[in-house]
């Protein structure tokens, strides 16, 4: 499948994954490591790092054509769904939890 022959839907699907990895990554590398305390804890850290994971592997398995996509996607979902909650919950990560919706939103349209 060339990029050309992808659905709307997928390319949309694709830059959302990517814009969350961009987001996950650089707010945990940045604004949760300057900020320390709820934001350091191991726990949402790791969550962080698994959701930029899952992102840019889920983005891999489109751009590559994979019928496995839609595994992946819905995993992505799963776990952009949960940092958004945490995100939400520590506070003041309004970026990253947009960004982790739009994903999840996308991600479960592609899983479907």
């Amino acid at each position: 499948m060339t990029m050309h022959h992808m659905s709307t839907e997928m390319k949309a699907c694709i830059d959302n994954c990517l814009a969350c990895y961009r987001e996950c990554l650089s707010m945990a590398m940045g604004h949760c490591l300057e900020l320390g305390g709820e934001h350091t804890k191991p726990q949402h850290f790791k969550l962080m790092m698994a959701c930029a994971e899952i992102c840019r592997t889920s983005a891999h398995f489109m751009l590559i054509g994979s019928e496995h996509h839609k595994h992946v996607c819905r995993e992505c979902a799963e776990i952009c769904g949960q940092c958004a909650e945490d995100c939400e919950r520590i506070g003041d990560m309004q970026s990253c939890v947009d960004a982790c919706r739009r994903c999840a939103d996308s991600c479960r349209k592609m899983a479907a």
